[in-house]
C-alpha cells in the first residue's frame, strides 16, 4: 500500500494525525526533500527506508514504490502542503493503477492557508471577494493561455501566486491589467517555519521591498483588498438575518 501524505507547509505541529501516524508506521519514506521539514521523519521506523526525491526522477520514485509493495512494505509518499495542489500525485497514481498498485491520499494543510494564518486574514471577506484564485506564472512549463495572469487579474478576486516569487517585477506588470497599482500585495517567505518572513507593500512597490529582502522562492504572493480594513459584516452572525439555526430578530 502507497500512503500519498500532504505533510503540511512546514511546521511539523500541522500536519495531520493519521499522516503523521503513516510516515511512523513507514517501511519506506519517500519524501520531497526540498520542502518538507526533516523534523517530521524524526520518529520514522528504526530501519526504515529513506529516500529524498529532490533528486529523482518519476520512473525512479516508481521503482521504489513498486519493488516495496511487492515485497510487501507499507510506503509513505510524503509532499509538502497538500499533494493535490502542484504536487504531481496524477501521474504517480495512474502509475500505480497500471501496475495494480492499492493507494490512499491523506490531506494536508496547504501553504496558503499557512500564509492566511500567518497574516491573520480572510480571503473571502463580504463585500471583497468571496473567490480565491490559486495560480502560479509560467515559467520553464507552461500554463493554459486562458490562464495567464493578465486574464485572472481582471477577476479583481484574491490571489495566491505558488512558484513565482522570483518573477516579482513581470508579475507585478501583469497584475496591473486588472487590479490597480494601490492594490494590497503580502509576499509570505516559508510559512509557519522558523525563519517564516511576511513583507506587506502594494503592486506599487512590493517587488522593491521583496528585492532587498533577497527573497527568490519558497515564497508565496498573495493580492488583494483582503489585505486592507474595509469590508461588510457577515451575514452569519447578523441579529437580522435568519437561517436553519436562528430565526432572525427586528
Amino acid at each position: 500500500m502507497v500512503y500519498f501524505i500532504g505533510a503540511g507547509p512546514g511546521d511539523p505541529d500541522l500536519i495531520t494525525v493519521k499522516g503523521k501516524r503513516y510516515i511512523e508506521e513507514a517501511d519506506i519514506i519517500i519524501y520531497a526533500g526540498s520542502l518538507v521539514n526533516k523534523a517530521l521523519l524524526a520518529n520514522a521506523l528504526k530501519g526504515a527506508e529513506v529516500y529524498d526525491s529532490a533528486g529523482m526522477t518519476l520512473e525512479e520514485v516508481l521503482d521504489v514504490m513498486v519493488k516495496g509493495t511487492m515485497a510487501g512494505k507499507k510506503i509513505a509518499r510524503v509532499h509538502t502542503g497538500d499533494p493535490s495542489i502542484f504536487g504531481a500525485i496524477r501521474e504517480q497514481m495512474d502509475a500505480l493503477d497500471r501496475y495494480d498498485i492499492a493507494y490512499e491520499i491523506v490531506p494536508g494543510v496547504s501553504s496558503f492557508l499557512a500564509a492566511a494564518a500567518a497574516l491573520k486574514k480572510e480571503y473571502t471577506l463580504p463585500g471583497v471577494s468571496q473567490t480565491v484564485i490559486l495560480t502560479r506564472m509560467e515559467g520553464r512549463t507552461e500554463v493554459p493561455a486562458s490562464e495567464k495572469i493578465e486574464a485572472l487579474a481582471a477577476h479583481q478576486a484574491t490571489m495566491i501566486i505558488f512558484l513565482s516569487a522570483g518573477m516579482l517585477d513581470e508579475m507585478v506588470d501583469r497584475l496591473k491589467c486588472g487590479y490597480t497599482e494601490n492594490t494590497p500585495v503580502a509576499v509570505v517567505y516559508k510559512a509557519s517555519w522558523p525563519e517564516q518572513l511576511i513583507i506587506h507593500g502594494t503592486l506599487q512597490d512590493i517587488a522593491e521591498k521583496v528585492k532587498k529582502k533577497g527573497i527568490r522562492k519558497t515564497a508565496l504572493v498573495v493580492v488583494g483588498d483582503f489585505l486592507g480594513d474595509e469590508y461588510e459584516l457577515s451575514k452569519l452572525y447578523d441579529r437580522h438575518f435568519t437561517h436553519e439555526f436562528r430565526n432572525g430578530s427586528a
